[in-house]
């Protein structure tokens, strides 16, 4: 429903809209408190909050659930990106598996590049107060004969992805280090070979007569 209101007022024919976040937008104390004290009046509006993206912005909107409508559009210019959603997430990922560079760097360590998995890493922000690009670091790793993909890593070569052009806007290959071997680096159960290490006791948590924590006013101790 919140995705159905603000895209009427961002037409994906002329606006590039994602949704980062939807969630409730809370009512004021005083209000919830006022209306507690009078049940028997009209209970406060149903607000949600959406924080999206468009056109390459990020914005804060509040939509009134019930009437349908957006009460408030604010574009957020502070320091900071909103959360990362699955979509682009995938998306990136995909990009240096048809990226010429990236698959010759692979051929030239002899790996196939149907055998590559790669994973989103966020560049970071150190305090300056430069205005950076929405990039995302891409890692990616060799998973042939195992699943622990995370211990064979493709190291030396750095790629930097813009989110909002979806696109790689930096590429190097500076040095070619051994993926290590899969050997021994499944970590299930069903491919482990004796002996295998002791067994653990079972452990069991008991709750004593007294209550094992304390409120004090807004605080728990």
């Amino acid at each position: 429903m919140v995705q159905t209101i603000v895209k009427k007022s961002y037409p994906s024919s002329s606006h590039n809209l994602t949704f980062q976040y939807v969630g409730l937008d809370e009512p004021e104390k005083p209000d919830v408190l006022s209306w507690l004290s009078k049940p028997t009046t009209k209970a406060p509006s149903r607000h949600a909050l959406a924080i999206t993206r468009v056109n390459k912005q990020t914005h804060e909107i509040v939509v009134d659930l019930s009437k349908g409508l957006i009460l408030s559009d604010d574009i957020y210019r502070g320091s900071g990106y909103p959360l990362l959603t699955y979509e682009e997430q995938i998306a990136a990922i995909l990009l240096p598996l048809k990226y010429g560079p990236f698959v010759k760097s692979a051929e030239n360590r002899g790996i196939n590049v149907s055998e590559v998995v790669c994973s989103t890493f966020t560049k970071g922000w150190f305090g300056d107060e430069r205005k950076t690009k929405r990039v995302l670091i891409i890692q990616c790793f060799h998973t042939k004969d195992t699943v622990n993909l995370y211990l064979r890593p493709i190291e030396g070569v750095e790629i930097l992805v813009d989110l909002d052009e979806m696109n790689i806007v930096e590429y190097s290959d500076r040095y070619r280090m051994p993926v290590p071997k899969a050997e021994g680096t499944d970590y299930r159960l069903s491919t482990q070979k004796p002996p295998l290490g002791p067994r653990i006791n079972g452990a069991a948590i008991m709750q004593s007569d007294e209550q094992g924590f304390e409120i004090d006013g807004h605080t728990i101790r």
